[in-house]
């Protein structure tokens, strides 16, 4: 995932302050933080570690620690029941990446808004404690893959539309909280293949979110 826009950018995007040291991420790995809005603040937005750990797990270390969520399933399943009944969020982004192919090595490809503008995932988060300590975490709703990014994945994220962020964070209808997630529409969806410098979390700079082919001047540095 990335999310690149810089702090300025992005808080006059949504009117309210970035986390406490942000900076642009070309390549957020699981178990990373996540920049979030939740219906907890009007004015901050927040970290939250990505990978859901609900309050009722003892043994974090005993824990799948899920990323993503269906949302066939979402309303049913334990692990996400209550967060998508009370504790939705918005996770930012401006692009995210899956790989094609059956047998390794797989090539990387970045899932972008066709105009290239930041957008916001359904997700849902947790908060969890431990002798006084405590962890947010979120995971991601995925639904089947529009006909732009079939061909590489057949999931994708829910990718919201601008219009639908609010209902995301405040709707009481299942119903119409369903209705949300959807395949985001083909006409506003843009894929490009990518070097395979993605696959290393560590490889965190611009040349990661280059096309494949590009002038990527500083690959040579990456492990």
């Amino acid at each position: 995932m990335s999310l690149t826009i810089v702090e300025k950018d992005l808080e006059a995007n949504y009117g309210m302050e970035a986390p406490p040291d942000y900076e642009p991420r070309y390549n957020i790995a699981p178990q990373q933080d996540l920049t979030v809005i939740t219906d907890l603040d009007a004015d901050q937005m927040r970290w939250q570690n990505w990978g859901l750990r609900p309050h009722w797990v003892d043994d974090p270390n005993d824990w799948g620690h899920p990323i993503n969520a269906r949302a066939e399933t979402v309303a049913e399943r334990p692990s996400f029941r209550s967060a998508f009944q009370e504790r939705r969020c918005l996770v930012l982004a401006d692009g995210f990446y899956e790989w094609q192919g059956d047998r390794s090595p797989k090539r990387p490809y970045r899932i972008r808004r066709a105009d290239d503008e930041p957008f916001a995932f359904a997700g849902l988060w947790e908060s969890w404690s431990d002798n006084g300590d405590e962890l947010e975490t979120v995971t991601i709703i995925t639904t089947e893959a529009n006909d732009v990014v079939e061909p590489i994945h057949e999931r994708m994220p829910v990718m919201l539309e601008a219009d639908e962020e609010e209902v995301w964070l405040e709707a009481e209808d299942p119903d119409k909280l369903h209705g949300l997630l959807n395949p985001y529409p083909d006409e506003l969806t843009d894929t490009y293949e990518i070097s395979s410098a993605v696959n290393n979390p560590d490889n965190d700079s611009p040349e990661v979110i280059e096309p494949l082919g590009h002038n990527q001047s500083g690959l040579g540095q990456f492990g």
